[in-house]
Formats: structure tokens, sequence, C-alpha cells
């Protein structure tokens, strides 16, 4: 009997988990790529003897990367060389106030108790609950495909949930700890990129700080494309088929049967399809219209995480008093989150992020020199001009270099910019988005955007529009839980 084909589109994290754990089960799957490299959002850039990892650059929640590769006979430790940061990021508040946040826990109770005496003991019980939620979350939640209430009425769960404040934010959980502005930037900080503003995110959340300060910051050296090698290469052995080059122009259905696709002006035909590319493109390009699970009204309605500006920049020193990641909340976390949810438009004070790899791996520059790369958070759909990003790289470039206390801007030999059109362009990502939904409650579990299509039988989605989340780490679970759905369905 031959094997049934499967043919997912988009070659990131969840395009490639599910395809492996497909294929892994005996599935013939071959993946359509539209870029010419690999990975999605995280793939390289190399520009001049410097490399950048293009898009993720926080590798949290080491479980999942090796509960991934241990479902193919193979550990993280076999695949690259992780190495966990100390300290984990620096934090510049001003000039006077630069928090270095350390890997220790016992450092980190201290460095608590510096900022607001008595802290530490706060500390240890937001972490002790924030913990709960991490474990309870990865075993009971997060792995479930969402498609009903159903899957959540057991008791169990149900009393889990009660103790998960889904109904709390998680501005005012921290604040019922602590009162220090800094230690309250500090736990915020998360939410920014999960794609809410604290006020309207649930306290559920506060499970990324026991992702940050207990299970730690982490760094494949070689840069985060090393995790998206890695998982090309077990697809690969898994027997998956890959395709770059391929622009996927449509989805042909048949009696409520997704029969084909047609990439590249080429019908190739299918068992099962999977759109792990931008879920609102396959849904609004690919498919016609009564084939589709939401109106584009529905997309306008969805709230979004941010999208980002970043410059991709080469120096031609060293730089002093910089870590691998660098956060400079030295303006109002408030305003700028207003002017990306509330007011959508070009911050008036931005917060930015900093990555300086080549602190920690002198592979990714040139010697004595740095590779960096800046990032703004910024609203989705908004004007994007190299007018506006000159602009704001001479923002961000005289705040970093007044903070830093060195000349910075005029040691840019390498420069490269990008943002919302390029978004668009290269990921077909909806309003430019860099980071998926926010994660508010009304678009939490069974109120995301579901993996199944509901009026063609065998039309799955996968990625970070959809369940769980935005994220490396659940985008690779989205595309098994995804592939566990199809082989219930169709196992051979």
């Amino acid at each position: 009997m031959s094997k049934k084909k499967v043919i997912v589109i988009g070659a990131g994290f969840a395009g490639l988990s599910a395809a492996t754990s497909l294929s892994q089960q005996g599935f013939d799957v071959t993946i359509f790529e539209k870029n010419k490299e690999l990975g999605g959002r995280a793939r390289k850039l190399e520009l001049n003897g410097f490399t950048f990892d293009m898009g993720p650059s926080w590798y949290w929640m080491p479980d999942v990367f090796e509960n991934y590769f241990s479902q193919f006979n193979t550990t993280v430790a076999e695949q690259y060389d992780l190495i966990r940061l100390d300290p984990s990021y620096s934090v510049f508040f001003s000039k006077e106030d630069i928090m270095r946040v350390p890997a220790n826990l016992n450092e980190f109770y201290a460095l608590f108790e510096k900022y607001e005496p008595g802290s530490s003991i706060e500390l240890k019980k937001f972490l002790a609950d924030a913990e709960y939620k991490y474990n309870v979350s990865m075993s009971d939640f997060v792995h479930k495909p969402s498609l009903s209430i159903f899957e959540f009425v057991d008791l169990r769960i149900l009393n889990a949930a009660l103790k998960m404040d889904l109904f709390k934010s998680i501005s005012k959980y921290i604040h019922k700890h602590f009162k220090s502005p800094q230690l309250i930037q500090l736990l915020e900080f998360p939410v920014l990129f999960l794609g809410a503003k604290p006020n309207e995110t649930p306290a559920l959340y506060s499970m990324m700080n026991y992702a940050d300060i207990v299970l730690g910051t982490w760094y494949p050296m070689g840069g985060m494309f090393k995790i998206v090698e890695a998982m090309v290469n077990v697809a690969k052995q898994q027997g998956v088929c890959i395709k770059n080059d391929e622009i996927v122009e449509r989805i042909n259905i048949d009696n409520g049967i997704a029969k084909s696709i047609i990439s590249n002006g080429i019908t190739y035909e299918a068992d099962i399809i999977i759109g792990a590319a931008d879920y609102h493109h396959v849904e609004q390009k690919l498919l016609e219209p009564q084939y589709r699970n939401y109106s584009e009204s529905y997309w306008k309605s969805r709230k979004m995480a941010p999208s980002s500006l970043l410059y991709y920049l080469g120096i031609d020193k060293t730089l002093k008093g910089m870590e691998h990641h660098n956060l400079f909340f030295d303006t109002s976390f408030d305003l700028h989150a207003e002017e990306i949810y509330d007011r959508p438009q070009w911050p008036s004070q931005p917060l930015f992020y900093a990555k300086c790899t080549s602190k920690t791996d002198r592979t990714v520059a040139p010697e004595g020199k740095e590779n960096l790369v800046l990032l703004i958070p910024i609203a989705v759909n908004i004007e994007d001009t190299e007018e506006i990003r000159e602009k704001y790289f001479n923002i961000v470039m005289d705040r970093m270099e007044h903070l830093t206390g060195q000349s910075i801007k005029e040691h840019v030999i390498v420069k490269k910019s990008y943002a919302i059109n390029d978004f668009k362009n290269d990921y077909n990502s909806f309003g430019g988005n860099a980071y998926g939904l926010a994660n508010i409650l009304k678009q939490t579990a069974i109120l995301k955007p579901s993996l199944k299509n509901k009026k063609v039988r065998n039309l799955y989605y996968a990625g970070q529009l959809t369940v769980p989340g935005p994220g490396v780490p659940p985008s690779i679970i989205s595309g098994q839980i995804v592939a566990k759905e199809i082989v219930k369905k169709f196992g051979i």
C-alpha cells in the first residue's frame, strides 16, 4: 500500500516539526518553502564576514527542544553546542542604573534585595507559583489541539485552571508582590513580546518568568539558525523532502477535500495539506472564500502582537559594557505599549533591545569586531519607509551611545534594516506582524484560530497564529500537535 502524501506549506519551526513527526509515522511528506533559505523567521543573514540571526534571539524553555529531538532518538547536545548565558541579559534603566541579570538563582534573589529589601521572600513565592503554572501548562494545556471545550472538561484540569490566574492580569499580579519600578519592569518585559499590554495579559503568563529566571537563557553556538539546521537534518533523516524557492499559489479543493496545490505553476497532489505558513495568507490567498474558516473582517478584529523594526549592524570595534542580550528601558514602558496596542503609531520614545552575540560567539564577527542587532517593537500595519527607518536608527543609536558611554554609530561598517514591508514580502505576514496573535484571554486555546479547517476534511494549520501561540517552543509544539491529530485521523 502506498504511503499517504502530505504537503506542508512553510519550512519554519512549525512546518519542520509537523513534517518530521509525520514522516516518522510513515507518511510521505514534502515541504514547500517560499524562500531560498529555510527556517522561516529564523533565517540567517551573512554580510561581509558578519553573521546575524534574522529573527528569534531568545532560547528559553530548553525542555521543549530536548523533548523534540528525543522523539527522533537524538539530543540537543548531539545537534548543537548549547550554553547558558551568565549574565542572562542586561537592563539599562539609566546611565547610572544598569541591571546585570545573573543566571544563579541565589544571586538573583540578592539582586531583588538590592532594589527592594525583603523582595526576595516575595520572589520565592512568585517563582513557586510560576513553576506550578509552567508545569501544569506544559503537561495539561499546551499540547491540546483546542478543537473543543470538552478537551478541558476534566476535574483535574478544571481544578488546575482555577489556580492558573486566567482572569487576573499579570500587571496586577506583579504589582501585588513588588513595588520597585525596576523589578516590575524586569518581570513585565516578556509580556511586551507576548503581544499585549501587561494589564490585558493573563497572570498565567508569569510562567514565562519561571522560564526566564529558573530555566534560564541559553544560546546555541553559531546562532539560533543552528536549531533550524538541526531540525532540517533530522527531517531529511526521517525522509522528508524539502523544496525551497516554491511559491504556493493555490490549494485545490474538490467536494470538501484538498486534492492538490499549485506551486510555481505546477500541480502537486496530496492526501493531506498543512498550512504552516502565515495562517491568514493561506486562508485568504490560497483558498476560495467558501472554504475559509474565517472572514477578512474576523482577521481585522484580531489583536496582533507587535511587529519589529530591526537593524543588522557590523561594528568595527569592540563594544564596552554590553552583554549578549541588552534591554534599554530608559523610557516609559506604558507609553510604548500604548503606542503599539491602543493608538497604533510609531513610538515617540521607544524601548529597544540590542543583541550582541559576538560577546559569546567569536564565529559570528571578524576578529576585533562585533555583530549587533537592534530591535524596536512597533505596531502592525503602520507606514514603513526608509526615511522612518533612518530616523529611528539615529534615535536608538544616540540613546545607546549615551547609556553605554561610547561612540558606536561612526563605527558601523555593515548595515541592513528590516521592518513591516519585509515581514509582508518575505513571510506573507498578516499586518507585517513579527510575533503572531496577542496572548490575551479572548485569543487563548479554543479562542485562537483553529488548527483544523472546518470545511475541508484534510486541511490543517500550524504556526504562531494558531495553538498554542507565538514563540519558537510553541511553534515546534504546534507542529507536533497537528501531526498527532493527522495520525489519529489518517494514521497508517
